[in-house]
């Protein structure tokens, strides 16, 4: 008779309290109970935690197993705690014997098989960080230790079986395991299987995408500030395409962007795959998707696709089509950039800082305006296809640009001038990306953050204008209506355009004037007409 503590670590939104796994064997009629908050999957650990150690050699202990998953009011879900109650059992029943100082530098997480094998779990990449911030080694099962490195490259510890951690730790009793080092003897090939891609996927090029300067432009533009976009045109001009080829104008990821990218993914239903470490997130939801599904939540407050689009792009094709309560959803995670998740026993935050880029078509048909006549909405049928689109939504969105039929001429012969600085037509993304760079650049120096990013004050500060352009201004907002955000966001749009603009023209913002002039409020005013 005896007991053992064990830790572990819960899973609450991106944060990853300790959890102490106590198990006491006392006398008694044989029972197996799980107290503190288990869910069903924790639950049914106790079968088969029970058929692994009989697989391995060890004796299921008689008599009375209380296990205490320990801080007691705190959800525990997920398979992760197998492996920390088998080793409690081990342990409590003196079938192994572990140095104290080494069970309470390491934490251990895994699935078990019925045959004592350690099969991966989600969100090792979020409890790995935890652990290391605190000077903790984690102990993973092998299919998870590529993940766990991202966020802790010298304190993990992989092992295939039940039997391959008893044993390592047997052998290093009183002693420090070896940093990143397997604990069992799993083949060369195995390994091999679980090695992220070598080579990631080449991103999309935006030479491949025929004519289209303006949009090209605005793309560039939406880039280089992070402005969220609109693209609007009949079936088949090119919005897909351009929204595709976003994240291939855009930076790599800062390292600590990249493991919050990372751990966002980890915990989510479909887990992280580690060849899209340091890649920008694109997810592309289908306009059917629920309200749980986009912004996230269900039983247990999974992320949703504005969070797994976090430093990424979230593009909403056919926006119109999505439900009226999913996209008014998204108004308050694009001004705050988080998301809050309430549940009856459950109340999670996610960061949600993605660049919304949405298509939709002219007209229900989506042939209005076409050359061939062939659109025959009527007026009352356009104005409610339009209507699907809040005023509030969509005065949230920077950039509206129309993206006409490609003329045969450019879709089929020489492509058509470049991308706003009449360069050559084949404008490729590496050329573009190094132009975002560098006017991303300008702006952290600037302010610490993107253009798209400043708050009403600095956006005051930071976008001064002279006579000509306050006049200009006026003017377009009697004749746009733009409500007092709408003027701000032209503003961050013409401070991004200026900002373009000097790259090209280094003195066009040395002066000691102001450096938005009224061609640069111009275009943010042209990119911000409302939809006709």
């Amino acid at each position: 008779m005896g007991t053992a503590r064990v830790a572990s670590r819960a899973q609450l939104g991106l944060l990853a309290p300790r959890v102490e796994v106590e198990v006491h064997l006392g006398g008694g009629l044989p029972t197996f109970g799980i107290v503190g908050l288990p869910a069903t999957a924790v639950k049914e650990s106790k079968d088969r935690v029970r058929a692994a150690l009989a697989n391995s050699g060890f004796e299921f202990p008689a008599g009375r197993i209380t296990v205490n998953l320990s801080p007691a009011d705190l959800p525990k879900e997920g398979c992760r705690y197998d492996l920390p109650i088998a080793l409690g059992i081990l342990l409590a029943s003196d079938q192994i014997d572990f140095a104290k100082d080494l069970l309470d530098r390491c934490e251990f997480y895994g699935e078990l098989g019925l045959a004592g094998e350690l099969k991966p779990i989600r969100g090792v990449v979020l409890v790995s960080a935890h652990a290391v911030r605190e000077g903790r080694s984690v102990v993973v099962p092998v299919s998870n230790v590529h993940e766990a490195r991202l966020a802790a490259p010298a304190g993990v510890h992989s092992a295939a079986t039940l039997l391959g951690v008893c044993e390592s730790l047997r052998k290093r009793r009183g002693k420090e395991l070896p940093a990143s080092q397997s604990c069992d003897n799993a083949t060369d090939e195995d390994k091999a299987t679980r090695e992220p891609a070598a080579h990631a996927e080449p991103l999309l090029d935006i030479a491949d995408v025929r004519g289209q300067a303006q949009p090209k432009r605005a793309l560039l533009i939406a880039a280089a500030g992070g402005h969220s976009m609109l693209l609007i045109g009949p079936p088949g001009t090119g919005k897909s395409m351009l929204a595709q080829r976003l994240p291939g104008l855009l930076p790599d990821l800062e390292a600590d962007e990249a493991l919050e990218v990372a751990s966002i993914a980890s915990v989510s239903g479909r887990g992280f795959r580690p060849r899209d470490y340091g890649k920008r997130p694109f997810r592309a939801p289908h306009h059917t998707a629920s309200a749980s599904a986009i912004i996230g939540g269900g039983p247990h407050a999974r992320p949703g696709e504005i969070s797994l689009a976090h430093r990424g792009v979230l593009f909403l094709d056919e926006l119109p089509e999505f439900n009226r309560a999913v996209l008014e959803s998204l108004r308050e995670p694009l001004e705050s950039g988080v998301v809050a998740i309430a549940r009856a026993a459950l109340q999670v935050e996610y960061p949600a800082r993605f660049q919304l880029v949405a298509a939709m078509n002219p007209c229900p048909c989506g042939y209005l305006g076409d050359v061939s006549g062939r659109c025959r909405c009527g007026p009352g049928e356009i104005a409610r296809y339009r209507a699907r689109i809040s005023g509030p939504l969509l005065d949230r969105i920077d950039l509206r640009v129309e993206v006409p039929a490609v003329p045969s001429e450019e879709l089929l012969g020489r492509e058509s001038p470049g991308v706003g600085s009449g360069a050559d037509a084949a404008v490729r993304s590496a050329g573009l990306a190094a132009r975002v760079r560098a006017a991303r650049a300008v702006q952290i120096r600037r302010a610490g953050k993107l253009n798209a990013d400043l708050t009403p004050k600095e956006t005051q500060a930071l976008c001064r204008l002279d006579r000509k352009c306050r006049a200009l201004l006026a003017h377009a907002r009697a004749r746009l209506q733009l409500s007092a955000r709408g003027i701000h966001r032209v503003l961050r749009v013409a401070r991004t355009i200026a900002d373009l603009k000097a790259l090209d023209d280094p003195e066009a913002g040395s002066g000691a004037g102001p450096d938005i002039a009224p061609s640069h409020l111009a275009e943010a005013l042209q990119l911000r007409r409302a939809i006709e």
